[in-house]
Formats: C-alpha cells, structure tokens, sequence
C-alpha cells in the first residue's frame, strides 16, 4: 500500500503514488537547479510541468486517477533531462560559423564524469556506491571501509560523508533500474533542492 499525494502541476492537481511523488520531485528539483540564472526559469518551468501533466494524462489507464512510478518514469525519460535553452542557443549560434567544428562536435561521444553519486542501490545517498564505481571496487568493500573510518576517526567521516553528497554529482537514474529507497530518495531530494539555493545566492 502506497500513500497517494496530490501535486499542483502548472496550477492543476493531480495525484501521485509516493514513489512517483518523490521521482518527480527530484526531477523538478534538477530542473529548477539547471535553470537557476535563466531568466525565463518561472516560464520554462510551467511548461515543464504542464508537459509532465499531459504525458502522464496520456499514460493513465482507463479508470485510474493516481499516477504511478510506472507511468511517470517513462513520461520523464520521454520529456527528458533539461538543459539551460540560452546556453544551448550561445552554443549554437557560435557553431553555425564552423560547419565541420559543429559536425565534429556532433559526432564526439558525451564523457561523464567518473565519480558521480548512485541513488539505485544505496543506503544513504550513493556515495560509496559512486566511489566503488569509480575506483573498480566492491560496494561492499567501500562501506566497510567507510564505517572503519567512522569508529577511527571518531565521527569526523561523518562530515567527510556530508561534504561528497554537497560536491559530487548525481548519475542520471535509470529508465528501467530498481525503485529508489526512501532515505536516497530523500537525500538527493534535499541536496539537489540545496544546491540549487546555493546557487541562486552566488
């Protein structure tokens, strides 16, 4: 049994299972974090939202009120991650005068960067599930060894722990990958959410 919340998307409700709540607030979060010096942020985002809102209408079984993991997440990977239009038009613009550099460019594979935080499968936030990725490790290992330095350290690896979630990255979450448990949910929630306030004060 799911708790069913309801959203206000482009300033219409709608209802959603808490596992769908908590997906779409991370994307919304990203997205505002994304867009946080864009001007036409506020605009931009009523759109994102009211496009979320039509896919997800579409996707509803016939019957069903409350939207579902099932049907946001591909609704989302449709919609796909936002990128910041007025730098994408910058790029733009400066490519036009240089057909090969652009063609070029086209073609180069996108690299991310290796030490990312993994929300699927982590206890707290995918810090270690990130270091383990990035270091060819058991995660298993990295949490030993992260709760060995917790006792020898007398706590100070909690500020360590604290310090990666502000500054590494998130990877991307899976389209078909598990569920997302409610601590990490949380966590990248309120980091992400975080980030994005930092941001606007600089």
């Amino acid at each position: 049994m799911q708790r069913v919340i309801t959203v206000s998307l482009n300033q219409n409700p709608y209802a959603l299972e808490e596992d769908a709540h908590a997906r779409l607030e991370i994307y919304l979060a990203e997205s505002a974090a994304t867009l946080v010096s864009n001007p036409d942020r506020a605009e931009i985002l009523a759109d994102l939202e009211q496009a979320i809102a039509d896919q997800c209408s579409r996707r509803l079984q016939p019957g069903h009120t409350v939207i579902t993991l099932g049907e946001l997440q591909p609704a989302l990977e449709e919609i796909g991650r936002v990128a910041d239009p007025a730098a994408g038009d910058a790029t733009h613009r400066g490519a036009t005068h240089d057909n090969t550099a652009n063609n070029a460019a086209a073609a180069e594979p996108v690299t991310r960067a290796g030490l990312e935080q993994l929300s699927e499968g982590a206890w707290i936030s995918g810090v270690c599930n990130g270091l383990a990725r990035s270091a060819g490790i058991d995660v298993t290992l990295t949490r030993v060894i992260a709760l060995l330095l917790l006792f020898v350290t007398g706590g100070t690896m909690v500020v360590l722990y604290l310090a990666l979630m502000l500054l590494m990255p998130y990877a991307p979450l899976q389209i078909d990958g598990p569920p997302l448990r409610k601590i990490p949910a949380k966590c990248r929630e309120i980091v992400t959410s975080l980030r994005a306030k930092i941001a606007a004060m600089v």
